[in-house]
């Protein structure tokens, strides 16, 4: 970790710019950690005999209703979203520490970042199951049309999250200072 903060304070002696760009940089592994999070835990859940058994089940809940298609059932609906709901918890504590190197306060950061994570898996729950049912239709899997719908929601909310933590977590943390000894 000491390398990460020498690359860290490299970057920020050089201005802005590269400090942003060194933060997108690292913000691209968060992400990339928080997908396979999501991916694993997706394709976990669609294994249990639990999801499996309500996958077919059509629901109807404000936007979010199911086009009909045996895969796009309710189980689906409840995986995806617990699996996103798991990178997204990740994500935060992660960019927060590492990317950001934040010492905001959680107690006001993370009531704001739920908010928004609210309603972004609320588009991506309308978005994922759509698009998983546009795939299937076109000739795709099940499985690998609910890998790709996660692909596509999971790069949309790459380019709105990083934005959105650049603010959030603009606190600097506090460098604790060792103790000087007296003489």
């Amino acid at each position: 970790m000491a390398k990460l903060k020498d690359i860290d304070s490299m970057a920020e002696q050089k201005g802005a710019g590269v400090k942003t760009f060194w933060q997108f940089v690292k913000f691209i592994f968060v992400s990339l950690l928080a997908m396979i999070v999501q991916f694993a835990t997706l394709n976990l859940l669609l294994l249990l005999p639990q999801i499996k058994a309500i996958v077919s089940q059509p629901y109807e809940f404000w936007v979010f209703v199911s086009d009909g298609l045996k895969e796009n059932g309710l189980g689906y609906f409840i995986a995806f979203n617990i699996a996103n709901i798991l990178a997204q918890i990740v994500a935060f504590f992660v960019n927060r520490e590492k990317t950001f190197n934040s010492g905001a306060n959680v107690a006001v950061t993370l009531p704001i970042y739920i908010v928004f994570t609210v309603a972004l898996l609320c588009f991506s729950a309308w978005l994922s199951p759509t698009l998983q049912g546009l795939f299937v239709k076109m000739g795709m899997g099940a499985q690998g049309a609910a890998n790709v719908s996660t692909m596509c929601c999971s790069a949309i909310q790459f380019f709105l999250y990083f934005p959105v933590d650049k603010i959030l977590f603009h606190k600097k943390k506090e460098d604790k200072e060792e103790p000087k000894e007296e003489k």
